[in-house]
């Protein structure tokens, strides 16, 4: 019975582990019914070079039977050659097609997964308690009702199908050979068709309930995926990933902030700070936007779009940015020589207007 405490779904890093394991469903009524239908198609398209080898091979030995020759090594061979040229012409497109058909049907449902790691043996199989509580398990059971319902449908189908045609294969005593063997093989195709029709609704009920099954099996508790977001955030690559991704979420943040500031103080290409000074609400001019190099030529570039005021000034310009954080106060040592740009500022502003 499933675990009633794995109520969370699985994660994309467990489906991924368990794909590599070789756990994925598939269903293998799906796998059978694609088999059937193409070779059933295959079947119906080979249907008259069937019947012309098996009434070649079958006048063959009604034609010896009625003639008096002598059954020597040399004819006895080349008959058995006959015969096994005929059954390799017949069964090579059904047989082949059956294989590359469940190949193909399989590999569709895993999107055709090569699991190295289920090849590998698992003594774990080999303990008679655990091999009897995978027969008693629900699976087991889903799995021999599901067998007995199809083996009920196929004797009830076959059945039916014999009593209707009993009349007609009693006639394959009075007709010749070619249309005795064309009358069978029509009735076998056509029992065949009948047993696919069912079974293809059969293939779909179960690739459904394979699915939810597999989706049961694969959910975690709660403290599984606890337990897994810890060992990710343990991984240096991934939270070398996270911090990346922060440090451009807050660099983007950081560049909004730049037409909002008052002067960009730059050194002239190497340091550039964003200051902004709000009388009603800031205490002192506030570090809104900092950075070096392209990030410092990029501040100067979105401030220059935006007509805020850009000075150069090195020594002020390195000093803000070695002592002072993005969000917070200019050190007080510097509020006298900041004070004297932001007064340049608003004088050069004044004159703008």
């Amino acid at each position: 019975m499933p675990d009633p405490s794995k109520t969370e779904k699985a994660t994309a890093k467990k489906r991924r582990d368990e794909r590599k394991k070789g756990n994925v469903f598939t269903s293998k009524d799906v796998v059978a019914v694609m088999s059937v239908l193409v070779v059933f198609t295959v079947v119906s398209i080979v249907f008259p070079m069937i019947v012309e080898r098996l009434s070649y091979i079958s006048n063959r030995f009604f034609d010896f039977a009625s003639t008096e020759i002598e059954l020597t090594q040399e004819f006895i061979s080349a008959m058995t050659f006959d015969i096994i040229i005929v059954c390799i012409l017949i069964l090579s497109p059904i047989v082949g097609t059956a294989i590359l058909t469940a190949i193909v049907a399989t590999g569709i449902q895993t999107r055709f997964l090569f699991a190295t790691q289920a090849l590998k043996p698992k003594f774990s199989k080999l303990n008679p308690i655990s091999g009897f509580k995978r027969m008693v398990s629900l699976k087991s059971v889903v799995e021999l009702v599901k067998n007995l319902i199809k083996i009920i449908i196929i004797i009830f189908v076959v059945y039916n199908f014999i009593m209707d045609k009993v009349s007609d294969f009693s006639t394959t005593l009075e007709l010749e050979m070619p249309q005795a063997v064309r009358l069978i093989l029509t009735s076998i195709m056509e029992l065949i068709y009948n047993v696919c029709v069912i079974f293809v609704f059969i293939a779909a009920a179960d690739y459904f309930y394979q699915r939810w099954n597999h989706e049961n099996e694969m959910k975690m508790t709660k403290q599984e995926v606890k337990e897994e977001y810890k060992q990710m955030e343990g991984d240096p690559k991934i939270k070398g990933k996270i911090k990346e991704q922060q440090r451009k979420i807050a660099q983007s943040r950081m560049m909004q902030q730049v037409p909002t500031s008052d002067v960009v103080i730059k050194n002239p290409t190497h340091y550039a700070v964003a200051l902004r000074y709000d009388i009603e609400k800031d205490r002192a001019p506030i570090v809104v936007a900092k950075g070096q190099n392209e990030i410092a030529l990029k501040i100067i570039e979105i401030a220059e779009e935006h007509d805020v005021y850009v000075m150069e000034n090195k020594e002020l310009a390195r000093t803000i940015y070695a002592t002072a954080e993005i969000d917070q106060d200019i050190p007080f040592e510097l509020y006298s020589a900041v004070a004297e740009i932001l007064a340049l500022v608003y004088k050069i502003k004044e004159k703008q207007i």
